[in-house]
């Protein structure tokens, strides 16, 4: 899952959440990079997107922050084809990934973008205007050293609130238990959202949540799995 924080104010430059990994494209996500991504894609500059524009519709928006290979929000897509969905990821083949699901599927719900996750929800994501964020599974960034890498910081999941809807959701996952209590004390700590099943805890697995490629390699490994969901408040 890759995304990136503010800005290090002690050494002037971004810190980054994630290795940026230009990776090995597999014939046919080169394809779908070159022939479905002037169709599914946005390409980011200074301006704020339009949803109606971008998907020729009114409907529910939710984004979700580091899509991995995709396969997870490809299947959000297929069973919710009422709502809208944009993917930010910067590792191309994920993108590539996704997009070849987007053409099997057939999904016109789907928009993709490849770029810094925070720069492009800070510019092109209006105010008030998601119905929800997903961030599932994000680096972990296990050594101690590296806890101030981790995408979920105060000044992070202010921003998320400041572009959800009141009402919405702002939905994590991980699979590191230290992380998960720093995201339920983060996001508890936030005026607001309001943690959907009680202070203090953690949402119980409904089977909702489609499982991640991610989440799959955790449990290999022995790990919990941890899931948060809160609720934007008024």
């Amino acid at each position: 899952m890759n995304a990136a924080l503010p800005e290090d104010t002690k050494h002037h430059r971004p810190i980054r959440s994630y290795v940026r990994r230009s990776g090995r494209l597999t014939e046919g996500q080169a394809r779908a990079l070159e022939l479905l991504w002037p169709r599914f894609g946005i390409e980011p500059d200074d301006n704020v997107l339009d949803y109606q524009q971008l998907f020729a519709r009114n409907a529910p928006t939710f984004v979700e922050i580091g899509f991995g290979m995709g396969q997870s929000l490809a299947e959000m897509a297929r069973q919710r084809p009422e709502h809208n969905f944009i993917g930010i990821e910067v590792h191309r083949p994920g993108v590539g990934s996704l997009l070849c699901q987007i053409k099997e599927f057939d999904l016109g719900n789907v928009r993709v973008i490849s770029a810094d996750a925070v720069g492009i929800m800070t510019v092109a994501i209006p105010l008030h205007s998601l119905d929800g964020v997903y961030l599932f599974f994000p680096d972990p960034w296990h050594k101690k050293r590296h806890h101030k890498r981790r995408i979920v910081q105060t000044s992070f999941v202010d921003m998320i609130v400041q572009r959800i809807k009141p009402g919405g959701i702002f939905h994590m996952a991980t699979d590191w238990e230290d992380y998960a209590e720093h995201m339920l004390q983060v996001g508890e700590a936030c005026d607001g959202l309001l943690n959907a099943v009680g202070k203090g805890n953690f949402m119980p697995d409904t089977g909702n949540r489609v499982e991640t490629k991610f989440e799959r390699r955790g449990l290999r490994l022995g790990h919990g799995i941890w899931d948060l969901v809160f609720v934007r408040n008024d």
